[in-house]
Protein backbone atom coordinates (compact mmCIF):
# COMPACT_ATOMS: atom_id res chain seq x y z
CA UNK A 1 0.00 0.00 0.00
CA UNK A 2 1.37 3.40 -0.96
CA UNK A 3 1.89 5.78 1.97
CA UNK A 4 -0.83 8.39 2.33
CA UNK A 5 0.35 12.00 2.00
CA UNK A 6 -0.06 14.27 5.03
CA UNK A 7 1.19 17.70 6.06
CA UNK A 8 1.75 19.86 9.12
CA UNK A 9 0.78 23.53 9.29
CA UNK A 10 2.65 25.43 12.02
CA UNK A 11 5.50 22.94 12.28
CA UNK A 12 7.93 25.04 14.34
CA UNK A 13 5.92 25.11 17.58
CA UNK A 14 6.48 22.43 20.21
CA UNK A 15 3.48 20.35 19.10
CA UNK A 16 4.40 20.78 15.44
CA UNK A 17 7.96 19.65 16.15
CA UNK A 18 6.73 16.58 18.00
CA UNK A 19 4.28 15.74 15.19
CA UNK A 20 7.09 16.06 12.64
CA UNK A 21 9.25 13.60 14.55
CA UNK A 22 6.41 11.08 14.78
CA UNK A 23 5.25 11.35 11.17
CA UNK A 24 8.81 11.19 9.82
CA UNK A 25 8.88 7.55 10.95
CA UNK A 26 5.26 6.56 10.32
CA UNK A 27 5.11 3.37 8.22
CA UNK A 28 1.90 4.23 6.32
CA UNK A 29 2.07 8.01 6.00
CA UNK A 30 4.35 10.25 3.95
CA UNK A 31 5.06 13.71 5.31
CA UNK A 32 4.67 15.88 2.20
CA UNK A 33 5.03 19.37 3.62
CA UNK A 34 5.72 21.43 6.72
CA UNK A 35 4.99 25.14 6.99
CA UNK A 36 6.47 27.77 9.27
CA UNK A 37 7.25 31.41 8.63
CA UNK A 38 9.85 31.33 11.41
CA UNK A 39 11.83 28.49 9.80
CA UNK A 40 11.01 29.17 6.14
CA UNK A 41 13.76 27.89 3.84
CA UNK A 42 15.45 25.73 6.48
CA UNK A 43 15.17 21.94 6.29
CA UNK A 44 13.71 19.49 8.77
CA UNK A 45 17.11 17.79 8.98
CA UNK A 46 18.80 21.06 9.96
CA UNK A 47 16.22 21.94 12.58
CA UNK A 48 15.36 18.53 14.07
CA UNK A 49 18.22 16.24 13.06
CA UNK A 50 15.91 13.91 11.12
CA UNK A 51 17.80 12.08 8.37
CA UNK A 52 14.93 10.21 6.68
CA UNK A 53 13.14 11.46 3.56
CA UNK A 54 11.19 13.86 5.77
CA UNK A 55 14.47 15.49 6.75
CA UNK A 56 14.92 16.77 3.22
CA UNK A 57 11.70 18.80 3.38
CA UNK A 58 12.09 22.56 3.52
CA UNK A 59 9.76 24.63 5.67
CA UNK A 60 7.35 26.54 3.46
CA UNK A 61 5.72 29.88 4.28
CA UNK A 62 2.34 29.66 5.99
CA UNK A 63 0.46 31.37 3.15
CA UNK A 64 1.14 28.28 1.02
CA UNK A 65 -0.51 25.92 3.54
CA UNK A 66 -3.88 25.68 1.83
CA UNK A 67 -2.44 24.96 -1.63
CA UNK A 68 -0.04 22.36 -0.25
CA UNK A 69 -2.76 20.75 1.85
CA UNK A 70 -4.95 20.09 -1.19
CA UNK A 71 -2.37 17.53 -2.32
CA UNK A 72 -2.73 15.58 0.93
CA UNK A 73 -5.19 13.10 2.40
CA UNK A 74 -5.04 14.84 5.78
CA UNK A 75 -3.38 17.73 7.57
CA UNK A 76 -2.47 18.56 11.14
CA UNK A 77 -3.04 22.16 12.18
CA UNK A 78 -0.53 23.00 14.92
CA UNK A 79 -1.61 26.61 14.78
CA UNK A 80 -3.17 29.21 17.10
CA UNK A 81 -6.96 29.08 17.31
CA UNK A 82 -7.38 32.19 15.16
CA UNK A 83 -5.44 30.58 12.29
CA UNK A 84 -7.30 27.29 12.60
CA UNK A 85 -10.65 29.09 12.48
CA UNK A 86 -9.70 30.56 9.13
CA UNK A 87 -8.03 27.56 7.54
CA UNK A 88 -9.94 24.48 8.77
CA UNK A 89 -13.29 25.22 7.03
CA UNK A 90 -11.49 25.76 3.71
CA UNK A 91 -9.57 22.50 4.02
CA UNK A 92 -12.72 20.57 4.86
CA UNK A 93 -14.47 22.07 1.84
CA UNK A 94 -11.54 20.88 -0.29
CA UNK A 95 -11.97 17.34 1.03
CA UNK A 96 -8.86 17.31 3.23
CA UNK A 97 -9.25 15.51 6.56
CA UNK A 98 -8.19 17.97 9.26
CA UNK A 99 -6.89 17.39 12.79
CA UNK A 100 -6.80 20.69 14.66
CA UNK A 101 -4.53 20.90 17.71
CA UNK A 102 -5.82 24.31 18.83
CA UNK A 103 -8.88 25.05 20.93
CA UNK A 104 -10.80 26.48 17.96
CA UNK A 105 -13.30 23.63 17.66
CA UNK A 106 -13.21 21.85 21.03
CA UNK A 107 -16.18 23.46 22.77
CA UNK A 108 -19.63 22.61 21.45
CA UNK A 109 -21.19 25.71 23.02
CA UNK A 110 -20.05 28.70 20.96
CA UNK A 111 -21.20 31.01 23.77
CA UNK A 112 -18.26 29.88 25.93
CA UNK A 113 -15.59 31.15 23.55
CA UNK A 114 -15.69 34.87 24.46
CA UNK A 115 -15.07 34.19 28.16
CA UNK A 116 -12.38 31.52 27.78
CA UNK A 117 -10.76 32.21 24.39
CA UNK A 118 -11.45 35.94 24.01
CA UNK A 119 -13.20 35.75 20.63
CA UNK A 120 -16.70 35.25 19.26
CA UNK A 121 -16.76 31.97 17.37
CA UNK A 122 -17.32 32.70 13.67
CA UNK A 123 -18.25 29.16 12.54
CA UNK A 124 -20.77 27.53 14.90
CA UNK A 125 -21.85 25.05 12.19
CA UNK A 126 -18.28 23.78 11.79
CA UNK A 127 -18.00 23.72 15.57
CA UNK A 128 -21.06 21.50 15.81
CA UNK A 129 -19.74 19.10 13.17
CA UNK A 130 -16.26 18.65 14.67
CA UNK A 131 -15.52 15.34 16.40
CA UNK A 132 -13.82 15.54 19.80
CA UNK A 133 -10.69 13.46 19.40
CA UNK A 134 -10.21 11.59 22.67
CA UNK A 135 -10.27 8.04 21.24
CA UNK A 136 -10.41 6.12 24.50
CA UNK A 137 -13.71 7.81 25.36
CA UNK A 138 -15.26 8.93 22.05
CA UNK A 139 -13.71 6.69 19.40
CA UNK A 140 -16.94 5.97 17.53
CA UNK A 141 -17.36 9.55 16.29
CA UNK A 142 -13.78 10.05 15.06
CA UNK A 143 -13.29 7.64 12.16
CA UNK A 144 -15.84 9.24 9.85
CA UNK A 145 -15.07 12.84 10.77
CA UNK A 146 -13.79 15.48 8.37
CA UNK A 147 -12.62 17.67 11.26
CA UNK A 148 -11.25 16.39 14.56
CA UNK A 149 -10.71 18.78 17.46
CA UNK A 150 -7.66 17.36 19.20
CA UNK A 151 -8.19 17.63 22.98
CA UNK A 152 -6.18 19.90 25.22
CA UNK A 153 -3.44 18.39 27.37
CA UNK A 154 -5.09 19.04 30.74
CA UNK A 155 -8.50 17.70 29.59
CA UNK A 156 -6.86 14.52 28.27
CA UNK A 157 -5.21 13.63 31.57
CA UNK A 158 -8.22 14.68 33.64
CA UNK A 159 -10.94 13.03 31.55
CA UNK A 160 -9.12 9.70 31.35
CA UNK A 161 -8.72 9.75 35.14
CA UNK A 162 -12.37 10.59 35.84
CA UNK A 163 -14.31 8.69 33.15
CA UNK A 164 -14.33 5.24 34.85
CA UNK A 165 -15.73 6.79 38.04
CA UNK A 166 -18.64 8.26 36.08
CA UNK A 167 -19.39 5.22 33.95
CA UNK A 168 -20.12 3.37 37.18
CA UNK A 169 -22.19 5.09 39.89
CA UNK A 170 -19.09 5.32 42.09
CA UNK A 171 -19.00 9.00 43.02
CA UNK A 172 -21.08 12.03 43.88
CA UNK A 173 -20.85 13.94 40.58
CA UNK A 174 -20.74 17.36 42.24
CA UNK A 175 -17.64 16.54 44.29
CA UNK A 176 -14.92 16.51 41.61
CA UNK A 177 -11.81 18.61 42.22
CA UNK A 178 -8.79 18.49 39.89
CA UNK A 179 -5.29 19.75 40.63
CA UNK A 180 -3.07 19.40 37.56
CA UNK A 181 0.59 20.31 37.16
CA UNK A 182 2.24 20.87 33.77
CA UNK A 183 5.70 21.44 32.39
CA UNK A 184 6.47 24.75 30.72
CA UNK A 185 6.11 23.50 27.13
CA UNK A 186 2.35 23.52 27.70
CA UNK A 187 2.44 27.29 27.23
CA UNK A 188 3.98 27.07 23.76
CA UNK A 189 7.15 28.69 22.43
CA UNK A 190 6.30 32.36 22.84
CA UNK A 191 8.74 33.82 25.32
CA UNK A 192 7.39 35.74 28.32
CA UNK A 193 8.99 36.88 31.53
CA UNK A 194 6.81 34.51 33.58
CA UNK A 195 8.12 31.52 31.62
CA UNK A 196 11.80 32.48 31.59
CA UNK A 197 14.22 30.08 33.30
CA UNK A 198 14.92 32.48 36.15
CA UNK A 199 11.21 32.87 36.97
CA UNK A 200 10.27 29.17 36.65
CA UNK A 201 13.27 27.38 38.12
CA UNK A 202 12.87 26.33 41.77
CA UNK A 203 9.31 27.69 41.85
CA UNK A 204 5.82 26.19 41.74
CA UNK A 205 2.60 28.13 41.27
CA UNK A 206 -1.02 28.03 40.18
CA UNK A 207 -2.28 30.12 37.29
CA UNK A 208 -5.57 31.24 35.67
CA UNK A 209 -7.58 30.06 38.66
CA UNK A 210 -11.28 29.67 37.70
CA UNK A 211 -10.57 31.08 34.24
CA UNK A 212 -8.32 28.55 32.51
CA UNK A 213 -9.43 27.87 28.93
CA UNK A 214 -9.40 24.11 29.54
CA UNK A 215 -12.02 24.31 32.32
CA UNK A 216 -15.11 24.23 30.06
CA UNK A 217 -13.49 21.52 27.93
CA UNK A 218 -12.94 19.28 30.96
CA UNK A 219 -16.52 19.89 32.11
CA UNK A 220 -17.82 19.08 28.61
CA UNK A 221 -15.85 15.82 28.35
CA UNK A 222 -16.77 14.43 31.76
CA UNK A 223 -20.40 15.54 31.39
CA UNK A 224 -20.60 13.48 28.21
CA UNK A 225 -19.25 10.48 30.11
CA UNK A 226 -21.85 10.96 32.84
CA UNK A 227 -24.73 11.70 30.49
CA UNK A 228 -25.54 14.88 32.38
CA UNK A 229 -23.92 18.20 33.27
CA UNK A 230 -21.17 17.79 35.85
CA UNK A 231 -19.70 20.71 37.84
CA UNK A 232 -15.95 20.62 38.35
CA UNK A 233 -13.23 22.61 40.10
CA UNK A 234 -9.98 22.71 38.13
CA UNK A 235 -6.71 24.39 39.06
CA UNK A 236 -3.65 24.37 36.81
CA UNK A 237 -0.11 24.62 38.19
CA UNK A 238 3.22 25.29 36.50
CA UNK A 239 6.00 22.80 37.21
CA UNK A 240 9.68 23.73 36.77
CA UNK A 241 10.14 20.92 34.19
CA UNK A 242 9.96 20.97 30.39
CA UNK A 243 7.19 18.47 29.75
CA UNK A 244 4.62 16.20 31.37
CA UNK A 245 1.33 16.64 33.25
CA UNK A 246 0.49 15.05 36.58
CA UNK A 247 -3.22 15.34 37.43
CA UNK A 248 -4.67 14.61 40.87
CA UNK A 249 -8.44 14.10 41.00
CA UNK A 250 -10.38 14.14 44.27
CA UNK A 251 -14.01 13.04 44.62
CA UNK A 252 -16.50 11.76 47.18
CA UNK A 253 -17.69 8.17 46.83
CA UNK A 254 -21.42 7.62 46.55
CA UNK A 255 -21.13 4.06 47.87
CA UNK A 256 -18.70 1.98 49.87
CA UNK A 257 -15.97 0.63 47.62
CA UNK A 258 -12.33 -0.16 48.23
CA UNK A 259 -9.12 0.54 46.37
CA UNK A 260 -8.82 -2.97 44.93
CA UNK A 261 -12.31 -2.90 43.47
CA UNK A 262 -11.78 0.57 42.02
CA UNK A 263 -8.45 -0.44 40.49
CA UNK A 264 -10.00 -3.51 38.89
CA UNK A 265 -12.84 -1.39 37.53
CA UNK A 266 -10.34 1.00 35.92
CA UNK A 267 -8.41 -1.93 34.46
CA UNK A 268 -11.63 -3.36 33.01
CA UNK A 269 -12.53 0.04 31.53
CA UNK A 270 -9.17 0.41 29.75
CA UNK A 271 -8.41 -3.26 29.13
CA UNK A 272 -8.33 -2.87 25.34
CA UNK A 273 -6.71 0.56 25.21
CA UNK A 274 -3.09 0.35 24.03
CA UNK A 275 -2.10 3.74 25.43
CA UNK A 276 -3.67 3.63 28.90
CA UNK A 277 -2.06 1.68 31.73
CA UNK A 278 -3.74 1.31 35.12
CA UNK A 279 -1.21 0.75 37.90
CA UNK A 280 -1.61 -0.82 41.31
CA UNK A 281 -1.75 2.45 43.23
CA UNK A 282 -1.48 6.22 42.73
CA UNK A 283 1.99 6.10 44.32
CA UNK A 284 3.32 4.34 41.20
CA UNK A 285 2.32 7.13 38.77
CA UNK A 286 5.29 9.22 37.62
CA UNK A 287 6.03 11.71 34.86
CA UNK A 288 9.22 9.85 34.06
CA UNK A 289 7.25 6.79 33.00
CA UNK A 290 5.31 8.68 30.28
CA UNK A 291 7.48 11.55 28.99
CA UNK A 292 8.38 10.88 25.36
CA UNK A 293 5.52 8.38 24.90
CA UNK A 294 1.84 8.41 23.94
CA UNK A 295 0.94 6.69 27.21
CA UNK A 296 -1.36 7.69 30.03
CA UNK A 297 -0.74 5.96 33.34
CA UNK A 298 -3.38 6.01 36.08
CA UNK A 299 -3.62 4.96 39.72
CA UNK A 300 -6.69 5.06 41.98
CA UNK A 301 -7.24 4.62 45.72
CA UNK A 302 -10.06 5.05 48.23
CA UNK A 303 -9.42 6.23 51.78
CA UNK A 304 -9.13 3.24 54.09
CA UNK A 305 -7.57 5.01 57.06
CA UNK A 306 -10.78 6.47 58.44
CA UNK A 307 -9.43 10.03 58.33
CA UNK A 308 -11.49 10.94 55.27
CA UNK A 309 -14.07 8.19 54.80
CA UNK A 310 -15.56 8.01 51.33
CA UNK A 311 -12.78 9.94 49.60
CA UNK A 312 -11.29 8.67 46.33
CA UNK A 313 -8.09 9.95 44.70
CA UNK A 314 -7.07 9.28 41.10
CA UNK A 315 -3.69 10.31 39.70
CA UNK A 316 -2.82 10.31 36.01
CA UNK A 317 0.30 11.24 34.07
CA UNK A 318 0.79 12.05 30.39
CA UNK A 319 3.34 13.81 28.21
CA UNK A 320 1.63 17.10 27.35
CA UNK A 321 3.32 17.20 23.93
CA UNK A 322 2.56 13.59 22.94
CA UNK A 323 -0.63 12.11 24.42
CA UNK A 324 -1.63 15.69 25.25
CA UNK A 325 -1.02 16.98 21.72
CA UNK A 326 0.95 15.53 18.76
CA UNK A 327 0.77 11.84 19.65
CA UNK A 328 -2.97 11.97 20.15
CA UNK A 329 -3.25 13.92 16.89
CA UNK A 330 -1.50 11.07 15.06
CA UNK A 331 -3.77 8.61 16.87
CA UNK A 332 -6.73 10.55 15.45
CA UNK A 333 -5.05 10.80 12.06
CA UNK A 334 -4.76 7.01 11.96
CA UNK A 335 -8.45 6.67 12.77
CA UNK A 336 -9.71 9.09 10.11
CA UNK A 337 -7.48 7.48 7.46
CA UNK A 338 -8.51 3.92 8.32
CA UNK A 339 -5.12 2.85 9.70
CA UNK A 340 -4.38 0.87 12.88
CA UNK A 341 -4.83 3.35 15.69
CA UNK A 342 -1.46 2.69 17.30
CA UNK A 343 0.59 2.82 14.09
CA UNK A 344 3.66 5.02 14.36
CA UNK A 345 3.16 5.47 18.10
CA UNK A 346 4.19 2.24 19.81
CA UNK A 347 7.95 2.75 19.60
CA UNK A 348 8.01 6.24 21.12
CA UNK A 349 10.09 6.38 24.27
CA UNK A 350 11.63 8.66 26.83
CA UNK A 351 15.33 9.05 27.49
CA UNK A 352 15.80 8.21 31.17
CA UNK A 353 18.15 7.87 32.88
Amino acid sequence: MRPKPVGIVGASGYSGIEATRILANHPSLELKFVTSDRWQGSTVANRLGINSAAGRLSYQELVRSEALAKECAAVLLATPAESSLELAPRLIKAGVKTIDLSGAFRLKDAAEYPAFYNFVHPAPKTLADAAYGLPELFRSEIAGASLVANPGCYPTGAALAIAPLLRHPWIEPSSIVIDACSGTTGAGRKGTEDLSFTEVDEDFRAYRVFRHQHLPEIAQAISRCAGKRIPVTFTAHLLPVKRGILSTVYARLAQKVGSKELTQSFKDCYRDEPFVTVLGSPDEVTLRSVVGSNRCVIGVAADETGYDPGRVVVISAIDNLVKGAAGQAVQNLNLVLGLPEDQGLTSLRGFYP
